[in-house]
């Protein structure tokens, strides 16, 4: 059963922009933070951007300044708007999102991915 459904990738050329969302399963309850995530062919996966509950995000530098997390709780949507776009920025974008009813124990949820490639 898929229970985060990533959309919004596809092919831009340099300079440009693209929206990404992720929709969490209703099924999903509790969510306290979602994220995005990266992974480059040949490099590892890496943090992109992270939203709590309610609203603190947090960027990974090489991002700063030209991408925006922001989610919909009601919704259980998270999207992630990116201007700017660098070749450096082609990869698999995941969306993740932590849940559950024990906050020190919370699950883990990860989208099946959305390829974004930036290129002339």
């Amino acid at each position: 059963q898929v229970q985060l459904v990533e959309s919004g990738g596809g092919l831009v050329q340099p300079g440009g922009s693209l929206r990404l969302s992720c929709a969490a399963s209703a099924g999903i309850f509790n969510i306290y933070n979602m994220g995005w995530y990266r992974q480059a062919p040949g490099k590892r996966r890496q943090l992109v951007a992270t939203i709590t509950r309610g609203g603190t995000t947090n960027y990974a530098d090489f991002v700063k300044g030209r991408f925006t997390i922001s989610r919909d709780n009601a919704k259980n949507t998270v999207f992630l708007q990116m201007n700017s776009l660098e070749s450096e920025d082609t990869a698999v974008y995941y969306c993740n999102a932590a849940a559950g009813t024990v906050i020190t124990s919370l699950s883990l949820y990860w989208g099946q991915g959305t390829q974004v490639t930036v290129s002339s």
